[in-house]
């Protein structure tokens, strides 16, 4: 886990370069959205990228860092249902790509908790203690 004076300017530099792929490669991102979500999949695409720009900025400011971590963690907690999108999908492409997304699914734990962690912190620094 990152020091906790930098792990909140390293989560929202996470979060705006997950924004900047989501508008750089939208099609890598749309094939992920769950089918059972209305409307088109770009659209899905661009609003977690504008999303993810949003929580990046919240995350860097010092007065909006505890709701925004939070919200974060929420967030990580949302696009799951993408990352097992992702990993059903991806059940028959070569052994290399079908260990990355099914890798993916762990991964939103630590991911979870590192906002939860920043949020702890900030609250931390708003108290004084």
């Amino acid at each position: 886990m990152p020091s906790a004076s930098r792990s909140p300017m390293l989560l929202a530099g996470l979060l705006a370069g997950a924004g900047v792929a989501h508008f750089a490669a939208p099609r890598l991102f749309d094939h992920t959205v769950p089918r059972f979500l209305p409307g088109s999949p770009r659209t899905w695409t661009y609003a977690s990228a504008v999303v993810e720009f949003g929580l990046a900025a919240s995350v860097a400011l010092p007065r909006t860092r505890r709701p925004a971590a939070l919200a974060t963690a929420a967030f990580f907690v949302g696009v799951f249902p993408a990352n097992v999108q992702m990993a059903v999908d991806w059940r028959h492409r070569p052994a290399p790509l079908k260990a990355a997304a099914i890798g993916r699914l762990p991964l939103q734990v630590p991911l979870v908790l590192w906002a939860r962690n920043v949020a702890g912190a900030a609250r931390h620094a708003d108290d004084g203690s």
